[in-house]
């Protein structure tokens, strides 16, 4: 296995190290997952997680319609 050096800021790495010790993990084993599942996705796997990730949020329209126009309108 080759090794690499990243460069992140401290307060990145120990909120890293933070996650990785809550889950039982090591930083190094964090990153390397989360590199994997990020590199082996497919071009279009993003939006099906997006689709499921919609359909377990259950939430309601109440009924409103979008129109196209709607989506560029900033308030």
């Amino acid at each position: 296995m080759k090794n690499i050096t990243l460069a992140m800021d401290e307060k990145t790495i120990k909120l890293g190290r933070e996650y990785a010790r809550k889950h039982n993990l090591t930083l190094n084993s964090l990153i390397r997952s989360l590199l994997e599942q990020t590199a082996r996705r497919t071009p279009s796997h993003w939006l099906e997680e997006s689709f499921a990730l919609m359909d377990e949020a259950n939430a309601k329209s109440r009924g409103r319609k979008w129109k196209r126009e709607d989506l560029y309108r900033v308030r």
